[in-house]
This record gives C-alpha cells, structure tokens and sequence, in this order.
C-alpha cells in the first residue's frame, strides 16, 4: 500500500489547522498582566463597569498586513489541499500536482512574512511579549513549504 498520498494530505490539513489557530486564536501579543490579544480586536478590561472595552486594529498598517497575510496564507492553504484532494480522486491522472505545490508555497511564504512582520512591528502600548500565535504561524509556513516544495523535488529526482 502506498501511504503517501494520505501523508500529504494529512500534512496539509496540519498546515491549514496550524493556520487557522494562528489567525484566529488569541495569543499574539500578551500583556504584563497575562492578557492576550489577538489581531483582530484589542480588549482591555474597564475598571468601573468590570467588563471589556474592544476596540478594531484596523488603524494600524502593520497590524492591517499581518491580518491580510495571515488570511491570505489560509485561504491558499484551503486552496492548495482541495487541489490536491481533487487531482489526487478525479482529476487527470499523470500530472504534476504543481497548482497545489504553487498554493502551498504561497500559503507558506504569506504565514513567515505575517510572523516576520509582526515581530519586526516591535510591541504594543503597555509593553507585553509575543504570544505562541506568531509561533504557530511560522510552523504553519515552514511544513508550507516543506510540502510545496516536496512536490516539485520528488518529480525532479524521477
């Protein structure tokens, strides 16, 4: 039996999970006082009502790139992993899987550019640390690529 295809697939749906939890979990940037935040709201808690006050990060360019980055490098994972899935069950037979290979690349290089700029964007008011987010991120793009490049290098060693 040949148990690569399924080590693809399933290394793609790491990549695309490792992805979405890294877009949309909070842990990007984290307070001193252990708060984290994600990058699509900041939340800080309200002294007098005991609640949360959230406000957009939309005004910031570098916050706007990380968001579109990282939505981008999801979308062309999901991209990737349905192309595969579709040349893998119906599509031509004896083909390169180079769309999918090209999807994943891409995908890869938008999450290390997003982990990059986050952390080259320097902190937030109030001082903190970067979360596991920009982490998670970096992972997701470096078996990205690993799997886009996998492609292309096993068809060039036939």
């Amino acid at each position: 039996m040949n148990f690569l295809p399924a080590a693809v697939a399933a290394l793609h749906l790491l990549v695309l999970l490792l992805l979405f939890v890294a877009t949309l979990d909070k842990g990007w940037w984290v307070l001193p006082d252990a708060q984290a935040l994600n990058l699509w709201y900041d939340c800080a808690p309200q002294n007098r009502s005991q609640g949360w006050e959230c406000s957009s990060l939309g005004l910031s360019p570098v916050l706007r790139g990380v968001q579109g980055l990282m939505v981008a490098a999801l979308l062309l994972s999901a991209l990737g992993l349905l192309l595969f899935l579709w040349q893998l069950l119906g599509g031509p037979r004896g083909r390169l899987f180079l769309p999918s290979a090209a999807a994943q690349l891409l995908a890869g290089l938008a999450a290390l550019l997003a982990a990059g700029l986050f952390a080259a964007g320097g902190g937030r008011a109030g001082g903190g640390r970067p979360g596991h987010c920009p982490v998670l991120a970096g992972l997701g793009g470096a078996l990205a690529l690993a799997s886009g490049g996998g492609y292309l290098r096993l068809r060039t060693q036939e």
